[in-house]
């Protein structure tokens, strides 16, 4: 029988055996995922019009949130063992899944370019203090070729990189506050009280929400398709407590995130404060020299390949080989990812992609909001995931494609268009309601739904029953229970 086009071996469900990802290795990957240009950019921006205390304060909110809401979206993966793009075939359609979904690839795969330029400029100057090489584009090349290689490995190779990653750039980042610091009293600057121009009254709390939102904008890519790295991480099986099964999230999402985000929000800022440019790259060029230079530019290259495997190349890879089909393996995902991440040449449209891709993450606000709305208040958390591998299951739909889902994510993203300083709030609010709005009481009047129809956990729960989703390539899709559970068909 000629295999399913959903039915890409590596978009399958995965195992409770099969998930690696340990509590402290999520939390490691965080530590690496944050330590982009962007992050140091908002410390940046934000010191102009607010004192550093409160732009860190702000960012720790608004990293706090968001680690909420990546949670929530996480708990897909977590649950029922899917990748994003797989579960967006509930409330986009087995064909309109690719749309959203490569639109969230592609930004991805731009990070990716921009996160490698980045670590291939630290890369370059390390190679440069060491043996006078001095050629950045034969470090980006290199970088994005190592960065391919190991995400290729897979989700283990990705944890271990992080493993071997996150000491070290604690460490070195201490360092370089450390470095910073001394460079902003040399200027004459209290890094605690400076502000380049200072605002007060109203415009004080208008400044702060933007930080706030500058954070949950930020990472609202990676909360739509967090359940692409979640499904790999171990959670305790036959766990109906939300809080206990979704702890190794909790603990990465709300604690991990939080403090190195708002860590290297304070090192941009200082950057800022010191050479006024935020940057690090720049500062440190200026603030230190020789050996110690090299060291600390050493931080950025490890930071830049933890943060581009796990938030960028595996969402994209994931997303491409959803697209590709079965012949389409997540290699050849990792290396579309590469090749687009290149050709869009970010090294001469830095400033131009920077603000698309914020831009971007406010569209994707919206279907975070979708999910959460399908998932929790739809669904409530049942999925029937043996028929989002059916060409002609309920997840068909109109030709493959679900119109509230759109619809929804339409109005979401033009609604956080027209205000870029909270669109994730905006984007998120809308899409959720809509979607709520004309699925439950539209769509799903239509084109029925069996876990709606027949609420019933022991048929559409996962892990929390103790269910392993297997999914049959060559006949009909069965779910069946794990080893310790009891078998359904």
């Amino acid at each position: 029988m000629k295999r399913s086009y959903l039915k890409s071996p590596d978009l399958l469900p995965i195992k409770e055996s099969e998930r690696k990802i340990t509590k402290l290795g999520y939390s490691f990957m965080w530590v690496g995922m944050v330590v982009v240009l962007a992050t140091f950019a908002i410390g940046g921006a934000g010191v102009v019009s607010l004192p550093l205390p409160l732009v860190v304060l702000a960012t720790i909110i608004g990293s706090v949130a968001i680690g909420f809401f990546i949670t929530l979206t996480g708990d897909i993966g977590i649950e029922h063992g899917v990748s994003f793009p797989v579960y967006m075939r509930a409330p986009f359609g087995t064909m309109g899944t690719h749309i959203p979904s490569v639109v969230r690839g592609l930004a991805a795969s731009m990070w990716f370019g921009i996160n490698t330029y980045f670590g291939a400029t630290a890369m370059n100057g390390i190679l440069n203090i060491l043996f006078g090489f001095n050629n950045w584009f034969v470090c980006f090349m290199i970088f994005a070729v190592l960065q391919l290689v190991n995400t290729a490995l897979g989700i283990k190779a990705v944890e271990r990189f992080a493993d071997l990653a996150a000491p070290v750039i604690i460490l070195i980042s201490v360092w370089m506050y450390s470095s910073l610091s001394d460079s902003a009293a040399s200027q004459g600057r209290d890094i605690w009280t400076w502000v380049e121009s200072p605002v007060t009254g109203a415009a004080t709390f208008t400044a702060f929400l933007v930080v706030i939102f500058s954070n949950m904008g930020f990472w609202a890519t990676l909360s739509a398709d967090i359940p692409s790295i979640s499904r790999f991480m171990k959670a305790p099986s036959n766990e109906r407590n939300w809080f206990k099964r979704n702890r190794s999230s909790l603990i990465g999402n709300l604690v991990a995130l939080p403090i190195t985000q708002g860590f290297m929000v304070l090192i941009g800022g200082i950057s800022y404060i010191a050479v006024l440019n935020y940057d690090p790259v720049v500062a440190l060029q200026e603030a230190a020299s020789g050996f110690v230079l090299g060291v600390l530019l050493l931080m950025i290259v490890l930071a830049q390949w933890s943060t581009n495997i796990a938030a960028n190349i595996v969402p994209a890879a994931t997303i491409f080989s959803n697209v590709g089909g079965p012949k389409f393996p997540f290699w050849a995902g990792v290396l579309t990812a590469g090749i687009v991440g290149t050709i869009v040449q970010p090294w001469n449209l830095f400033d131009v992609i920077i603000p698309v891709l914020l831009f971007v993450g406010g569209i994707l606000s919206a279907i975070v909001g979708i999910l959460i709305s399908d998932y929790y208040f739809i669904r409530k958390r049942r999925v029937n995931v043996p028929a989002l591998y059916e060409d002609r299951g309920q997840f068909s739909y109109m030709n493959g494609i679900n119109l509230a889902g759109f619809i929804s994510w339409i109005l979401g993203a033009v609604a956080s268009y027209f205000v870029p300083n909270f669109s994730f709030l905006v984007g998120f609010g809308i899409g959720a309601l809509c979607y709520y709005v004309l699925a439950k009481y539209w769509w799903f009047k239509k084109y029925e739904q069996a876990e709606l129809s027949d609420p019933s956990d022991e048929k559409y729960l996962g892990l929390s029953v103790g269910r392993d989703w297997v999914i049959e390539e060559e006949q009909e899709p069965i779910a069946e229970k794990s080893p310790t559970g009891t078998s359904f068909s």
